[in-house]
């Protein structure tokens, strides 16, 4: 679940949004002012902030120039100015997107959809985080999950699936993954690899019930993702 952070100072629209948002099935809350807004992003850290740009204590402007020292979460601002130097101004100090009062809830709910998404893909790529579907892996804390379900693999079945994932939708043989995996060179029987394929088919693709690693023949293994 998502957590969004409203910093905006008419009551109205606060719960109005808010309860929109809650009913998409996120995690909201609120604040009526610049600075008390900006502590409660710092504190509670949420996936998206809405922000007002004209704000009691600080302004939208100096709560997002303040909190991009500190912080990459995706910011939205509204405003009920329509001045092109208000909006590059916002943009500026670091906004990702911008939009005006009076607005239409759906676009408000599909420009959090988009800002959410782009910020998990730079953030996957910049932490070599993976996903496909529901499964996703994180090599930077060696953890991976399906949903909301954490996955246990010991770190030679992370590593394995890991390499595999590197290489998705490409043939791996035994001796690449003996090399890459295990680390050295092995000349001896690969069954050690077949394995270990077994054991993460059986916490990943028998456990829920998708199919990941496919056995390609007289190669290796490859990694795909398909739902049953």
């Amino acid at each position: 679940m998502s957590k969004i952070l409203i910093v905006e100072d008419e009551a109205k629209i606060a719960r109005f949004v808010t309860l929109e948002l809650e009913h998409e099935g996120y995690e909201v809350k609120s604040a009526c002012d610049g600075r008390s807004g900006l502590q409660l992003c710092l504190d509670w850290k949420p996936d998206l902030m809405i922000l007002d740009l004209m704000l009691p204590e600080l302004s939208g402007i100096e709560v997002c120039r303040r909190l991009r020292q500190q912080s990459d979460v995706p910011i939205i601002m509204l405003t009920a100015k329509d001045d092109v130097s208000d909006k590059v101004m916002g943009l500026d100090m670091g906004a990702d997107d911008y939009m005006t009062k009076p607005f239409a809830i759906e676009e408000l709910l599909a420009r959090i959809r988009v800002a959410l998404k782009k910020h998990r893909a730079d953030t996957a790529q910049s932490t070599g985080a993976r996903s496909a579907g529901k499964l996703h892996m994180e090599p930077a804390s060696y953890s991976a999950g399906y949903g909301d379900e954490a996955i246990s693999l010991t770190k030679k079945e992370f590593d394995l699936l890991n390499y595999l994932w590197q290489h998705e939708n490409n043939a791996v043989t035994r001796d690449d993954l003996l090399t890459n995996v295990w680390g050295y060179e092995f000349t001896g029987d690969t069954n050690i690899v077949d394995v270990y394929i077994r054991y993460l088919r059986q916490k990943i693709d028998d456990r829920f019930g998708i199919k990941t690693i496919h056995t390609i023949r007289a190669v290796g293994y490859m990694f795909r993702y398909e739902q049953e």
